[in-house]
């Protein structure tokens, strides 16, 4: 058996050729901004690895789905992170499609059989708000919705087919408000990118500013979710939040596994201290295929998403001591010798950044332990 075997086979198996073109292109080169990576991904049916074989995607599963992100981020953290992004977005409209007569289907084809790109414009990304709290406002017209409001940073702004984002509307069926999913393509008037991204970290994942000025979405384009006001969440939300713990933490577990790949092929470094590098990925690795192999049957249950969620801390935290005992391994040489062992050394700390953060989640995380419900903050 070979380090990361299992998860370069499944790549290998439901996304031809992709491993291969990253395995023979440098780390840095695609990690650069307008790198080859996001191309060869969508070249090689990355877009339509969550769509169903009904609608001529590669219908991998939860466990699957990891184990690809995994692969991916050791070959290009830019690449998995700003592609957790897209299947995020397009788990969530799946799931969508389960429980509404809607274009849903539509846009599923599209992606799986033109290599459409779905960028996230969600709160994720906004440290001062609530993820489920929309950032867009809206307002409902005869022919659609017209929305406004900023996305930075936005990945795969750049490259993306579709913008996808949360808006507030009334109810159709009574008072008060309800969450939907705005589909924005991103050829449309109104909507403009800028730089933001100033940090040479995951440069490649294109995470600059999208900003969207009164732009009209078409009612057919609009996705009704159950969810009101408030931070009550809905089995389509749960959904969603488990998909996303799951393939982000999952995509910076692959970039920390470079490193611990780099001292593992490092024969001076003593065979003690390259298993230990070890014993922490595969210990976190099995921990989040533990919640993947749940997934189908999840539901709107809370209990998996409670433990999606410590999982995930535990994951970083995993993450973390890995890349600092690696780096040290590796020594002064390795580092001063190639910008590669740096580069990841800074990419791996960001799982932290992503929502819900830790210390946002830890109250809500500490009564729900004690009987209460569970909400996102």
């Amino acid at each position: 058996m070979r380090y990361l075997e299992r998860e370069r086979a499944t790549v290998r198996k439901i996304l031809h050729g992709l491993d291969e073109k990253l395995e023979t292109t440098p780390l840095m080169e695609l990690e650069r901004p307008g790198g080859p990576g996001i191309a060869a991904f969508r070249a090689c049916g990355g877009p339509g690895l969550l769509v169903p074989t009904a609608h001529g995607g590669s219908g991998a599963n939860a466990v699957e789905a990891i184990r690809v992100q995994r692969a991916i981020g050791a070959r290009s953290p830019s690449l998995a992170v700003a592609t957790a992004m897209h299947h995020f977005s397009l788990a969530s409209i799946v799931a969508l499609s389960e429980v509404s007569n809607g274009f849903e289907w539509m846009l599923m084809e599209a992606v799986a059989t033109g290599g459409k790109l779905l960028a996230s414009g969600f709160a994720e990304g906004n440290p001062d708000v609530g993820i489920l709290h929309p950032t867009m406002t809206a307002t409902v017209t005869p022919e659609g919705v017209r929305v406004s409001g900023v996305k930075r940073p936005c990945s795969l702004s750049r490259s993306m087919d579709l913008l996808t984002a949360s808006v507030m509307v009334p109810r159709q069926d009574g008072e008060g408000g309800q969450l939907a999913v705005v589909m924005i393509p991103a050829g449309t008037p109104g909507l403009t990118v800028s730089p933001f991204w100033g940090t040479f970290a995951l440069a490649g994942t294109e995470s600059d500013q999208v900003t969207i000025d009164d732009v009209l979405v078409p009612h057919d384009l609009v996705v009704r979710t159950d969810v009101s006001g408030g931070q009550s969440l809905g089995e389509v939300q749960i959904i969603g939040f488990l998909w996303f713990e799951l393939l982000i933490s999952a995509s910076y577990l692959g970039a920390v596994s470079a490193l611990v790949e780099r001292a593992l092929h490092n024969e001076r470094i003593p065979a003690a201290d390259r298993v230990r590098l070890v014993t922490e990925t595969e210990p976190a690795m099995a921990a989040l295929e533990n919640i993947a192999r749940q997934l189908p049957q999840a539901g709107g249950d809370a209990r998996l998403l409670a433990d999606s969620l410590l999982v995930r801390y535990a994951v970083q935290d995993a993450v973390g001591r890995a890349a600092q005992r690696a780096v040290e391994l590796l020594g002064g040489v390795n580092f001063i010798g190639t910008d590669e062992v740096a580069y990841l050394a800074a990419c791996v700390n960001a799982l932290g950044f992503h929502p819900p953060t830790r210390g946002k989640m830890s109250g809500p995380l500490a009564r729900y332990l004690v009987g209460e419900s569970l909400t996102i903050a």
